[in-house]
């Protein structure tokens, strides 16, 4: 997370970029990841070393549970170690992860606005990961600190916590103004 000036309209004299890219990461959650691969080798161990002669169920369930726990712990975790953002001419593109699951891409026609969120706390939300609230919309939060929120035409909004946030809003709103005057254009 970086410490940027507040204030000013955002029509700054610095260019925008055609394609702006950002990101955010979570370090803390690979501990969490560590377990989660602890959870499904200890499985594996059970399942390789056991005598699966005597009590055939109590261990057939430990060694499911173990295996099951562990990938749920490990893949959800991996899910949310960093997000990375893109946005173009086009959209707003999030993509979660190493493998890039989930993805939210939500096309510019959509979008009425973005506004800098200057801390987003994973308690605000209920944690960590892919969230929905009915009370403030839908977020990706990899780690507390800076954010986007991009509200969308059908009222709802979309937070995603990402460094440089307020460059990501920059170029959202430029993006907004060059479709809106598109617009005009082919209006008349």
């Amino acid at each position: 997370m970086r410490d940027h000036p507040h204030g000013g309209s955002g029509d700054d004299a610095e260019p925008v970029p055609e394609v702006w890219n950002g990101r955010a990461v979570n370090r803390a959650q690979w501990p969490l990841a560590a377990l989660g691969a602890a959870c499904l080798a200890l499985g594996i161990e059970l399942a390789a070393d056991s005598a699966w002669t005597a009590s055939f169920a109590p261990l057939l369930m430990s060694v499911i549970g173990c295996i099951a726990a562990g990938l749920l712990i490990l893949f959800g975790t991996l899910a949310f170690v960093h997000v990375h953002v893109r946005v173009d001419q086009e959209a707003v593109e999030v993509r979660c992860g190493h493998v890039g699951l989930p993805r939210r891409r939500i096309p510019l026609e959509n979008v009425v606005g973005a506004d800098f969120v200057p801390r987003v706390t994973p308690h605000e939300w209920g944690g960590w990961g892919y969230r929905w609230r009915p009370e403030k919309g839908t977020a990706v939060v990899v780690r507390r600190g800076e954010g986007m929120a991009v509200r969308l035409g059908d009222g709802r909004i979309f937070t995603v916590t990402v460094d440089d946030a307020e460059n990501a809003v920059r170029v959202v709103r430029d993006r907004l103004r060059r479709l809106s005057a598109a617009r005009r254009a082919a209006q008349a």
